[in-house]
């Protein structure tokens, strides 16, 4: 069953999708015009999940689930996952691009993909206090208090290792 994202509790369960290429504001209604539905549809062995979507900084799709409600299983949690493709495949849109996303100086979303970060840490470009998406939140509370932490805290501090901080 849906519901509006800011209604989940903050121990509902998210999951982030992060796109290879920023959103449009078409892409943006077409995936909420295609989430929404499915979501009020979603359920874990017959028994409807309490869920929302939204997308965030024209870049992430973050799915959240009221796991108080009831909980979501494996297969109910790959349909979200086949969801999320076919709505990729619709907007030709990548949601599971493992670049790393960070918030420029100017606001916006830059990415750096894997094979360049070691340069751009290198080049001075992403540093240990670089805000980076923490696509890696597990609830909605970690999701509105850690959704930007510092490289260092992040997937990424192997990368400053060599690095004197």
């Amino acid at each position: 069953m849906w519901i509006d994202f800011d209604k989940l509790p903050e121990t509902a369960r998210v999951w982030v999708y992060q796109a290879n290429r920023p959103l449009s504001a078409d892409d943006v209604v077409t995936i909420g015009q295609a989430l929404e539905p499915a979501l009020n549809q979603w359920a874990a062995h017959g028994q409807p999940l309490l869920a929302s979507a939204k997308v965030v900084e024209d870049r992430f799709v973050v799915v959240g689930v009221d796991e108080g409600f009831n909980l979501p299983s494996g297969c109910s949690i790959d349909a979200s996952v086949r969801t999320l493709q076919e709505i990729g495949q619709q907007v030709d849109v990548d949601f599971f691009d493992r670049s790393a996303a960070v918030r420029a100086v100017d606001g916006s979303v830059t990415v750096y993909p894997l094979p360049t970060i070691k340069a751009a840490v290198a080049d001075g470009l992403l540093t240990p206090t670089t805000a980076v998406f923490n696509t890696l939140v597990k609830t909605k509370a970690e999701f509105l208090s850690d959704w930007t932490i510092p490289a260092a805290d992040s997937w990424l501090k192997r990368y400053f290792k060599s690095i004197s901080a």
